[in-house]
C-alpha cells in the first residue's frame, strides 16, 4: 500500500476520532500539551543584526525550546550560540522554485543539510512560481521535493512544506496534496495560523486540522484578530500571544485532540517594537493558553 494511502486512511480516522472525543478531551487536564514552543527568528533580533550569541540567550532566559531558523548562513555558528544554551534550531526556512530557469532551491541547502546532519532539525520549505493553489506546477515541484527528501534523509532530516499566502503552496491542504504526491516518508505538511486565516476561513479550523494530521510535521501560531480575516492586513493576522480577538487556544486545544505532538513555533513577522518585549508578552500568553487546556512542556 502507497505511503499517500495509508496516510489517506489516517486522516479520515483523525477526522472520526475528532468528533468522537471532543468532549471528552476538552477535560482532559492530565496529559497537558506535548509540544514544544520555539520563536521564529524574525522576532529575536535576526533584522537588527542581534549577535546569535544573545539571540539564544534571550530564548533560553525566556523560556523558549529554540529558534527557527531563516536561510542557510552561519548555520554552525548559530548552532554552537543554540548549543551553549541548550536550545534546538527547530526548523530552517529555505526556498524552492518551480518556475523553470530559476534555482530549483536555496543553493546553500547541499551543505546545511551536511551541518545540520542528526540535528533533528525540519527543513521548513516554502514554494514559489506558478499559481498560488494551483497543481499546473506540481510535477516539477514533486521532483525538486524528492531531491531534497533525498538529500535530507541521508542526513537523518525531514521536510516540512510551508505554506505562505501568494505562494504557490499557499494552504495547509496545498501541502498536504504534495506531501502526497511526493510519497516520502520524511516529507510532511505545516499549518501556519496567520496563513490560513488569510486565505481560508475560521469555521473551516477543525476540518483543515484533522486532514493534515497524518502529514503534519510542524505548527506556527501567534496573536491574531478573528472577523473578516481574508480582508485584514498582516499587523492584525500577526500579533504577540497575549493580544488579538482570536481564539489561539482552539487550535492548541484541536491539536491536543488529534494527539500532535510536534513542535510549536511562534511567528512574529514585523511585530513592531522591543524583540524582548514583544517575546516576553508572547510566552506569557502561551503559558496562559497552555494552563488553560491542562499543562505545557
Amino acid at each position: 500500500m502507497r505511503l499517500s494511502m495509508i496516510r489517506d486512511f489516517l486522516a479520515g480516522l483523525a477526522l472520526g476520532v475528532l468528533a468522537a472525543v471532543s468532549a471528552w478531551a476538552a477535560d482532559d487536564a492530565e496529559s497537558g500539551l506535548a509540544s514544544p514552543f520555539f520563536a521564529f527568528d524574525n522576532g529575536t533580533g535576526r533584522e537588527q543584526h542581534v549577535p546569535l550569541e544573545e539571540q539564544a540567550k534571550m530564548l533560553k532566559e525566556l523560556g523558549y525550546s529554540g529558534i527557527g531558523y531563516t536561510g542557510t548562513q552561519q548555520i554552525p555558528e548559530m548552532l554552537k550560540a543554540l548549543d551553549a544554551q541548550g536550545l534546538k534550531m527547530f526548523s530552517v526556512y529555505v526556498g524552492a522554485d518551480v518556475d523553470r530557469g530559476k534555482s530549483p532551491y536555496d543553493p546553500g541547502l547541499k551543505t546545511a543539510i551536511r551541518q545540520l546532519k542528526g540535528r533533528d532539525t525540519l527543513i521548513w520549505v516554502y514554494i514559489l512560481g506558478g499559481r498560488p493553489s494551483s497543481t499546473e506546477s506540481d510535477d516539477r515541484a514533486v521532483t525538486i521535493l524528492r531531491e531534497i527528501a533525498d538529500m535530507a534523509e541521508g542526513a537523518g532530516l525531514r521536510v516540512a512544506l510551508y505554506p505562505h499566502a501568494g505562494f504557490y503552496v499557499a494552504r495547509v491542504e496545498d501541502s498536504v496534496r504534495l506531501a502526497k504526491k511526493v510519497d516520502r516518508k520524511n516529507v510532511g505538511a505545516t499549518f501556519n495560523l496567520c496563513h490560513f486565516l488569510k486565505v481560508d476561513n475560521e469555521e473551516n479550523l477543525e476540518r483543515r486540522l484533522a486532514e493534515a494530521m497524518p502529514y503534519l510535521f510542524a505548527v506556527s501560531i501567534n496573536g491574531a484578530d478573528g472577523g473578516d480575516t481574508n480582508r485584514m492586513p498582516w499587523n492584525r493576522l500577526i500579533q504577540t500571544l497575549d493580544r488579538g480577538s482570536f481564539d489561539v487556544g482552539r487550535v492548541l486545544r484541536i491539536l491536543k485532540r488529534l494527539g500532535y505532538m510536534g513542535p510549536i513555533g511562534l511567528q512574529c513577522y514585523a511585530i513592531r517594537g522591543d524583540s524582548r518585549e514583544n517575546l516576553k508578552h508572547s510566552m506569557e500568553g502561551w503559558r496562559q493558553l497552555c494552563g488553560q487546556i491542562g499543562g505545557q512542556r
